[in-house]
């Protein structure tokens, strides 16, 4: 008698079982794809976990679930590879809000992947220049060039995926076969494609640094030390300007006691800044009278991690106010001269004589300021929290100090590697930068900053210098819009020859034509004020001939870039006389960035003789516009000009490239004011 045949396999058991074993296989290129994929905005260490909780989690539910295998091998249309990579994109697509809740349920209880006592990120280059590179385009546009650009796929697989994975704008075979040409047009380095291509390359691996190793040594008794500790706080800042205890320092909640011990602050050396590639705040030396007052920074670490009653908090867009979860950077403590009051506190100054006491921290991608009264901690007291983001040699050259709203003026602390300060009004194109004084120690004189009410007669402006042992010949201009970091003011010319010469590139907003470009706008900076705006570009894109003799025309796209990568766009038409024309608006935008190089936008214009004209114009690379609806014309070129149709008719314009894709105007149309 034989024996009885084994039971047959579950249906679906042996595809689930592969599709795991490609996971497995190929978990580094997943794991790349989600990283990247993920908003920047969202920080290094919280993608690090999103990237591998997206990819762990893409298998389906079990194996009784639709054959995650399909037809064909692991590469095929269905086959196990493709469908986790929608799976991943599926779960990185998703918006921030979600994502930072799912994040938030690796806690407790908690769910792979989770890290407790480390911060996680990718080491410089590879996968995280990849990231920097494309921090600004949108997410279909990110995961388009990780799968075309560095897995190799086709662009029919391309837009397969991104169709099946739900992409914003990508469902259709042309919404991914433009994230496919924006993903085509991101400038890469000659080495970084081939670094990542490489199958040495694992993007998987990441650096760590410890947060809490006293917390973790003293395990089941870390409850009752912070219960401790908690109370300790509430004593130190109740108390008057007396110093606080020597013993334990201030610590809240789950915050480590040694995290916030002023004695474990870390301290870069003062020519740190001239020996290193990374020119940003983690090289700015501890300055100031008082770094080494341990009450001062003891009243700062403990308002920060228990927030008590009486400190006003202000944070700028996306800036997580949590403490920190490693000890910060000393960036500055010291009283600041002056009758400057507290920023954010609406009262008048305390008097000559008097001052605030800063403190500047540096925690990752944030600095966060503590402010009081120099005569001790009774007055009105400030926490400010600003994002720093992959910032440089211009983006942190300086920090504001304090400011003084009657003047209005402020004081800056300025970068170790500034070696001049002026100042310059930049409603007059004009007008020569005046010098503005620097104490040893990087703080500036007071600088006059622009009113945020009123008539705008001035608009002031920071024009810092590098030393020449960071960039020979370098000035820029910072703008203060009431933030505690000055915002980058930059120029884009218009372009030169014809489209096949490369584009130009935003350079510093110093020279003749930065300044008259700059200035019939300056005063819509008004505008951007605690918009957590990190860079303001004014790139004149096109200029026309108008109709009825009355001179030659720019067209200009104001772009501000926040700190979280979005942008809000203003395109203006700027006459040879009179006032720029606003043409029209467009928020959490690509255009007129690295990733929105293509524009076309159109306004109805009256001409000084009375008529009234549509008038269009494109970037470097539109050959030819259409006008249809109300306006039917036709141009060759970059610029169309053409009879107005009835006030408040439907105009449609579209625009050819050089290449023959077609664009269509930013607004979808030729609205614009009269």
């Amino acid at each position: 008698m034989s024996p009885a045949p084994p039971p047959p396999e579950p249906p679906g058991r042996t595809a689930f079982e592969r599709a795991e074993a490609v996971l497995v296989e190929q978990y580094p290129r997943l794991v790349r794809l989600a990283y990247v994929t993920l908003p920047p905005s969202l920080g290094r260490h919280t993608r690090v976990l999103l990237a591998h909780r997206a990819v762990q989690h893409a298998l389906p539910r079990g194996p009784g679930g639709r054959d995650p295998g399909g037809p064909g091998g692991p590469d095929s249309p269905g086959g196990p590879l493709e469908e986790l990579r929608v799976r991943v994109l599926r779960a990185v697509l998703a918006p921030t809000g979600r994502a930072r809740r799912l994040l938030a349920r690796t806690g407790w209880p908690p769910t792979p992947p989770y890290v407790w006592g480390l911060r996680l990120w990718p080491p410089a280059g590879g996968i995280d220049e990849a990231a920097r590179l494309l921090g600004e385009a949108p997410g279909p546009v990110r995961a388009a060039f990780v799968l075309h650009r560095i897995d190799g796929l086709p662009e029919e697989a391309v837009a397969r995926v991104l169709g099946a994975a739900g992409a914003a704008g990508a469902a259709g075979a042309a919404g991914a076969a433009d994230a496919v040409r924006e993903a085509l047009a991101v400038p890469v380095g000659e080495s970084l494609l081939p670094a990542l291509r490489n199958p040495e390359f694992d993007a998987s691996v990441v650096s760590a640094r410890p947060t809490d190793l006293l917390r973790r040594r003293r395990g089941v008794r870390a409850g009752w030390a912070a219960t401790a500790v908690l109370a300790l706080v509430c004593g130190v800042l109740a108390a008057d300007s007396s110093p606080p205890r020597t013993e334990a320092a201030p610590a809240a909640g789950p915050v480590a006691a040694g995290v916030l011990d002023p004695a474990r602050l870390a301290r870069v050396p003062a020519e740190a800044w001239a020996d290193t590639a990374r020119v940003d705040f983690t090289a700015w030396p501890a300055r100031g009278a008082r770094t080494a007052d341990r009450a001062l920074l003891t009243r700062a670490l403990g308002a920060w991690a228990a927030r008590p009653g009486g400190v006003l908090t202000t944070a700028a867009p996306g800036t997580p106010t949590d403490p920190p979860g490693h000890p910060p950077q000393l960036l500055y403590a010291g009283n600041v001269p002056g009758a400057a009051q507290v920023p954010g506190a609406g009262g008048p100054g305390e008097g000559p004589g008097s001052g605030t006491a800063v403190v500047l921290l540096l925690d990752g991608d944030r600095v966060v300021r503590y402010t009081e009264s120099a005569r001790g901690p009774r007055g009105p007291r400030t926490l400010d929290f600003a994002r720093t983001d992959e910032a440089g040699v211009t983006t942190a050259a300086a920090l504001a100090l304090t400011r003084d709203r009657g003047g209005p003026a402020a004081r800056y602390l300025l970068a170790p590697w500034i070696a001049g300060a002026a100042t310059l009004d930049l409603l007059r194109a004009g007008d020569a930068p005046r010098p503005l004084a620097v104490a040893a120690d990087g703080v500036t004189a007071p600088a006059a900053v622009p009113r945020g009410t009123g008539a705008c007669e001035t608009w002031p402006v920071l024009e810092l210098t590098s030393s020449p042992r960071i960039v020979e010949k370098h000035s820029f201009v910072l703008a203060d819009l009431g933030g505690l970091t000055p915002v980058h003011l930059t120029y884009t010319p218009l372009p030169d020859g014809p489209a096949a010469v490369p584009a130009r590139q935003p350079r510093e907003a110093t020279g003749a034509a930065a300044r008259a470009a700059w200035a019939p706008g300056a005063c819509g900076l008004r505008e951007l004020g605690g918009a957590g705006v990190r860079a303001v570009n004014v790139w004149d894109f096109a200029d026309t001939d108008l109709p009825d003799g009355a001179g030659r025309a720019t067209w200009s796209c104001t772009r501000a870039s926040g700190w979280a990568g979005p942008g809000d766009v203003l395109v203006r038409l700027r006459p040879p006389a009179g006032p720029p024309q606003e043409v029209v608006r467009a928020r959490s935008t690509a255009a007129c960035g690295r990733f929105g190089q293509h524009l076309l936008v159109g306004t109805r214009w009256r001409s000084p003789a009375g008529h009234w004209y549509l008038l269009a114009a494109g970037s470097r690379e539109v050959a030819a516009i259409t006008a249809g609806g109300a306006v039917r014309a036709e141009a060759n070129g970059r610029s169309l000009t053409a009879p107005a149709g009835p006030e408040g008719a439907p105009v449609s314009l579209t625009g050819r490239l050089t290449g023959g894709a077609r664009i269509t105007a930013l607004d979808g149309g030729a609205g614009g004011r009269d």
